[in-house]
């Protein structure tokens, strides 16, 4: 059970303002000065979420709890654990971003004085002759200034995505898995040893999806792949294993026995997701991560088990520590 700590502030519009720590709570129980006790139970009790609460004296309810966490960054937020990350993967970014507005400065600053040439030229029949030199001169400042601010904004719309999708990374990544009833993991325990296959859509999508991957089960496991199945309409996928055959058996529990914990987040990050990639929030998709975390494929309908054991090397054996990384191109 998860314990809440401070203050509660009654308002004018009998609401009780209560800031929660930056995780998900599952029971809550709020305390009154006249020893009021107020107790809630259930699952995903997170930011933003608003709480009824009544006297179990009265019959009337007397307040609403309003959950908020200030440190919680918005999705539209780049952490600075993205921004890190988004200058080691291209350390020369800031560099050649420096240049372009020295550059871009240095043709102003010759333009303006190409300007105020031209203009004295003209003012003056007997240097007529320069105006020709003058006008090569500013066209040329114009040119690199032209130039060099569109290589410039290029690299900045570069690196704008580029911290826009390591951030929604960073947010998958602080997700969480439930391994078994007594072990619950973030996504980003898993870098470096699991490569993940989120598979979200309805039971119906979610079950087509194992059964269509039983044939590739050895190949999955030996390659790392770790499958996350996220239901999105609530209703329970049927995950049939064949006990006839125990060690396969065994693997094939061990590729699907990940399961999302506090669902609403999922959900969030999800739709997130989908919305970027201009995809209806009603349709069944998969992601598929490489080792380090980053998103390496993803896509509408059934995940391509063959293509991911005909791609992917394998985590063990004479290969292990020579092919890492080598997951594909990042999206």
């Amino acid at each position: 059970m998860a314990l809440a700590f401070g203050s509660l502030v009654p308002t004018n519009t009998n609401t009780l303002c209560l800031s929660l720590t930056p995780q998900p709570l599952n029971n809550l129980i709020f305390s009154t000065k006249n020893h009021t006790k107020f107790m809630f139970c259930g699952r995903g009790v997170s930011y933003g979420n608003t709480l009824s609460c009544s006297d179990q004296r009265a019959s009337t309810s007397i307040a609403t709890i309003v959950c908020c966490a200030a440190n919680k960054p918005s999705s539209s937020e780049i952490s600075s654990t993205a921004k890190i990350r988004s200058e080691v993967l291209s350390p020369f970014r800031a560099v050649r971003m420096f240049f372009y507005i020295a550059f871009i400065a240095s043709g102003s600053l010759g333009g303006f004085i190409a300007a105020t040439q031209l203009l004295g030229a003209l003012a003056n029949p007997s240097r007529a002759s320069q105006v020709g030199d003058i006008l090569k001169g500013l066209g040329i400042d114009i040119g690199a200034v032209s130039i060099f601010a569109f290589l410039y904004l290029r690299e900045n719309k570069a690196k704008n995505a580029q911290e826009a999708r390591l951030s929604r990374e960073e947010s998958l990544s602080s997700l969480k898995l439930r391994v078994d009833d007594k072990k619950i993991i973030p996504v980003s325990s898993l870098r470096g040893i699991a490569r993940l296959v989120i598979c979200a859509g309805p039971a119906s999508f979610v079950t087509e999806s194992f059964k269509r991957s039983l044939p590739f089960t050895e190949g999955l496991i030996d390659r790392g792949v770790l499958v996350v199945p996220f239901v999105t309409d609530g209703n329970s996928p049927c995950l049939e294993f064949d006990e006839s055959d125990e060690e396969l058996n065994k693997r094939r529990k061990r590729l699907w026995q990940l399961a999302p914990v506090y669902i609403t987040e999922w959900s969030e990050w999800l739709n997130e997701q989908k919305k970027l990639a201009g995809v209806s929030s009603e349709s069944p998709v998969y992601l598929s991560l490489r080792l380090d975390g980053r998103v390496r494929g993803s896509g509408v309908g059934y995940p391509p088990w063959n293509a991911l054991v005909a791609q992917l090397p394998p985590v063990k054996g004479i290969w292990t520590g020579l092919l890492d990384g080598m997951d594909g191109r990042v999206l």
